[in-house]
């Protein structure tokens, strides 16, 4: 699930872990004020998992160049 950013008028900036298809907080969690969801600058793309980079990532073997040795 997506992590949001809002900003509360009381509190300052928290982070909220919600649905995407999920309406946006209208109020604090803590405090109860309103808030205002701000456009996130967490944009990285996180890979997880054994083998991704080795099989997913991986160039292509150089045929040719073996084809040449042989």
């Amino acid at each position: 699930m997506p992590t949001y950013e809002y900003e509360c008028s009381n509190c300052g900036r928290f982070e909220f872990v919600q649905k995407i298809t999920a309406d946006p907080l209208d109020s604090c969690p803590t405090c109860g004020s309103k808030v205002r969801r701000l456009i996130s600058r967490n944009i990285n793309i996180l890979f997880k998992g054994p083998g991704f980079y080795c099989t997913d990532n991986r160039k292509p073997e150089p045929k040719a160049a073996e084809d040449k040795a042989s």
